[in-house]
């Protein structure tokens, strides 16, 4: 097979030799059918939605420029990428990851960099909705060849039309058709010969749709590049029956063809019921039936007048060798009828009925998995409590959440191609350490807020009820876990930290303060005058006393100046 271009990391540690499968690897984004034959494969769709990815991404990109379409893809962008002067749109988060801090301070670093060379404070949402749009994005990782230890030098977008991700049969140089894995005959299932795998993408600057023998046509049909060399990132979508990789705009494409149609035929419509049009009926006699049609259009033509005004030259001209849709009728009427007559025929009516606009309208916004209550704008923004706030914003919410976790693949991606040329972290560390690195955004949608906030102050109340029946019929550990609702974690982190602030004297000592209460069982409280002598005052300083007493830890409930009682004297 051909070389490809580019770079490729190598897995230091593959799997063991014993580790078979009869499944190929895959990454589930739909190219999970691989060319044993060397063949692209050609779908056709009898339903005439799409026979290739290729024009599935033009139909996509064609969807977005219509008005209604639009304005739900920014609705979900401005959720997912929020603009802000002071903050960047994504920040990642390495607090679940174990590592050192100096490693921690070089993943952040490279991620910043990272960040530098998309330019995504700036591009954050151009970036966004082409990924969104097209349900995949693609960038080519630009390295020094001759010094792979300095990282990423650039990062080149590639049009989605003009890149295919491919997965192929390895073939031994000397077999003609390869092996199959299936051999019949065979008792033992570890005798089969597996396929091998292997993935590359092909680059076609003409973006056209790659067919026939790949071997055979080589670098007539693209370039073909290594995977580690491209940054892929996909919807998570996929038409399983197809092999092909969807969009999120997928399932509109129904509604928005019904909604264009019924505006369409709505236009029509009015255009042609609108206007009152007249009936003249023309009383022919008993004329021959050619002659009475003859008398008819000379009739028509004497009385036909059909004078059009052009404003952009302010002539009037004669159109009457023209026919449209609005003009008069003509009908003939033989002998003994009421004989010539002219009669209106009424305009259409109920021409101000939309009902039918906003249920396809309606019907968009659902299938793109936004609220329709976003669909005007007319009413207003209420921050109120999240008893009031839609079930749709909070389906919104998640979606977006979703949405964004899918994205942060092509930072993983990125980050890990950058970490690794820089021997920052070992291929096998990494498989690890991307289990915990998240990345945090930029987050505008108050009202998961709003609903935590609401819960937080309804299991404080319930404490407050519940606190007089601890150690009385509840315990603490009970109430942690079924009022506040802390898991193990949580009560192991909250405890660290509560030492922690107890041992920097943040907060007072509970132990120490119950204790204080025992030495003052009356709870009196009272202040009584204390002779500043007897506490080791000097004359030239009266209040050292005093001052040595407020920073007593031993009187901690404020009460160091009242007599205790015999028992609590040392």
């Amino acid at each position: 097979m051909a070389k490809l271009f580019g770079f490729s990391i190598e897995d230091t540690e593959p799997l063991s030799p014993s580790a078979v499968s009869p499944v190929p690897p895959n990454d589930e984004d739909g190219v999970d059918h691989y060319m044993s034959s060397g063949f692209f494969g050609s779908y056709v769709d009898l339903e005439g939605v799409y026979r290739t990815e290729f024009e599935l991404i033009k139909r996509y990109r064609e969807m977005a420029l219509h008005p209604e379409c639009d304005s739900a893809i920014e609705d979900i962008i401005n959720e997912a990428i929020v603009s802000d002067s002071n903050d960047s749109p994504v920040e990642i988060d390495l607090n679940h990851l174990n590592a050192s801090d100096g490693i921690k301070k070089k993943i952040r670093d490279e991620f910043k960099y990272v960040k530098d060379l998309l330019d995504f404070d700036k591009k954050a949402h151009e970036i966004y909705r082409n990924w969104y749009v097209d349900g995949r994005v693609y960038y080519h990782k630009i390295i020094d060849l001759k010094n792979p230890h300095e990282g990423i030098q650039e990062l080149r977008y590639i049009d989605a039309i003009k890149m295919r991700h491919i997965r192929q049969q390895k073939k031994d140089e000397n077999e003609k058709y390869g092996k199959n894995p299936m051999i019949p005959g065979q008792d033992n299932p570890m005798d089969f010969e597996w396929p091998t795998i292997q993935e590359y993408f092909i680059y076609n600057p003409k973006a056209v749709y790659p067919t026939g023998n790949i071997n055979a046509t080589g670098g007539s049909q693209g370039i073909k590049m290594s995977k580690d060399s491209i940054v892929y990132c996909t919807s998570g979508l996929v038409d399983r029956n197809k092999g092909s990789t969807l969009g999120y705009l997928h399932k509109a494409i129904k509604a928005l063809n019904q909604l264009r149609m019924i505006e369409d035929s709505l236009v029509i419509y009015r255009l042609s019921r609108a206007p009152e049009r007249r009936i003249f009926y023309i009383d022919v006699g008993n004329l021959p039936k050619v002659k009475a049609e003859q008398y008819l259009r000379d009739v028509m033509m004497r009385y036909r007048n059909k004078l059009v005004y052009n404003a952009d030259t302010g002539e009037i001209r004669d159109d009457k060798k023209y026919m449209a849709m609005l003009e008069d009728f003509w009908l003939p009427r033989r002998e003994g009828g009421r004989g010539t007559e002219i009669s209106t025929l009424p305009g259409g009516q109920n021409l101000g009925e939309i009902t039918d606009i906003e249920y396809f309208k309606k019907k968009l916004y659902r299938s793109l998995n936004v609220p329709p209550s976003r669909m005007d704008g007319e009413g207003g923004f209420n921050l109120g409590r999240s008893s009031e706030i839609l079930r749709d914003e909070v389906k919104f919410s998640k979606f977006v959440g979703r949405l964004r976790k899918r994205f942060s693949r092509m930072f993983i991606d990125i980050l890990r191609t950058q970490l690794l040329l820089k021997n920052i972290v070992t291929p096998e560390d990494w498989e690890i350490m991307s289990e915990h690195i998240q990345f945090n955004f930029l987050y505008d949608n108050h009202f998961t807020e709003l609903k935590e906030a609401e819960l937080m102050n309804e299991r404080l109340a319930l404490l407050a009820t519940t606190e007089p029946y601890i150690g009385k019929y509840y315990s603490q550990d009970w109430v942690r876990r079924n009022v506040l609702r802390q898991t193990d974690d949580d009560i192991l982190e909250q405890d660290k930290i509560i030492k922690d602030e107890i041992k920097k004297g943040i907060i007072a000592d509970p132990n120490a303060i119950e204790q204080d209460m025992m030495l003052d069982p009356e709870g009196s409280g009272g202040m009584r005058p204390v002779d500043p002598a007897s506490l080791g005052a000097t004359e030239g300083e009266p209040d050292a006393a005093l001052r040595s007493m407020a920073v007593d830890t031993s009187a901690a409930t404020q009460d160091a100046n009242i007599v205790k009682p015999k028992g609590g004297e040392i």
